[in-house]
């Protein structure tokens, strides 16, 4: 039944079952307490969904269903709307010089991956036990204040306090490479003092961390050459993305929909 939040939508003489769509309102996010926006979003993703299988049935399109995991394959509606979007998309032919001109506003952001040397001090929680990770806070600020005005006892705490197996090698975890951990602790990493204990503890989805970061070096810039194909790969998947965006807002334009505004956001 329709109301004034959650009216019957009407896609080309088609109305979009209720059930439908409130089944995919659960894939799109919405302000608590306010419903109805994930519902617009829902009948929007539906509608376009609509129009799309609607435009690859006049067109005569058939697909057979790819397998996009071990064992699992797309719907039959799915693998219409990627022939469709194969047919119909050109993306913009990408140019040398939009490549080159792509790395050259910002040459430091293609680096090659920087090294650490690193020794921490593991005081472990699991992040479902909020009990475990207020007392491996407060346990973790302890050990870091007293570290903080004695540094030398860091060998002796890292072997008798810390969770990790490397307290057997008084906290070193030898050498590091950009990728090789956490976001949360490579972040901590990257602004940390060299030769000084951070002045903080690094929370983790292990816990928190007393972090002593022993060394840096900071990878060198690739040359063009070296990452022109990341560079075209992210070039191709932005005028794909951008091609596919336009022909949404084409269909969504010469469309009739009752019932809902198709400028909310998908």
């Amino acid at each position: 039944m329709s109301t004034a939040f959650f009216p019957e939508i009407v896609v080309n003489g088609t109305t979009l079952p209720a059930a439908d769509i409130a089944a995919e309102a659960q894939n799109h996010h919405a302000p608590k307490g306010k419903p109805g926006v994930a519902w617009r979003k829902a009948a929007r993703a539906l509608a376009v969904r609509h129009l799309m299988l609607q435009e690859a049935a006049q067109m005569g399109l058939t697909a057979t269903p790819a397998e996009v995991a071990p064992g699992q394959y797309e719907t039959p509606d799915e693998a219409l709307i990627r022939e469709l979007l194969d047919t119909v998309l050109t993306p913009a032919q990408i140019a040398e010089s939009d490549l080159r001109a792509a790395y050259d506003c910002n040459p430091a952001k293609h680096r090659a991956p920087t090294l650490y040397q690193a020794s921490h001090i593991l005081f472990a929680a699991s992040p479902d036990d909020p009990k475990a990770r207020t007392e491996a806070r407060l346990h973790a600020g302890a050990a870091l204040k007293s570290l903080l005005q004695t540094p030398g006892n860091f060998a002796r705490i890292a072997r008798s306090d810390s969770a990790c197996s490397s307290r057997n090698a008084d906290g070193q975890l030898g050498q590091l490479c950009s990728g090789d951990t956490v976001p949360e602790f490579e972040a901590a990493l990257d602004i940390a003092s060299v030769g000084m204990i951070h002045p903080t503890p690094v929370e983790t989805r292990y816990g928190f961390h007393i972090l002593r970061l022993d060394a840096r070096a900071e990878g060198d810039i690739l040359p063009f050459e070296s990452v022109r194909e990341t560079l075209y790969e992210a070039s191709e998947k932005a005028q794909w993305a951008k091609a596919a965006q336009d022909y949404v807002t084409a269909l969504l334009n010469n469309a009739t929909i009752d019932g809902l505004d198709i400028n909310i956001a998908a």
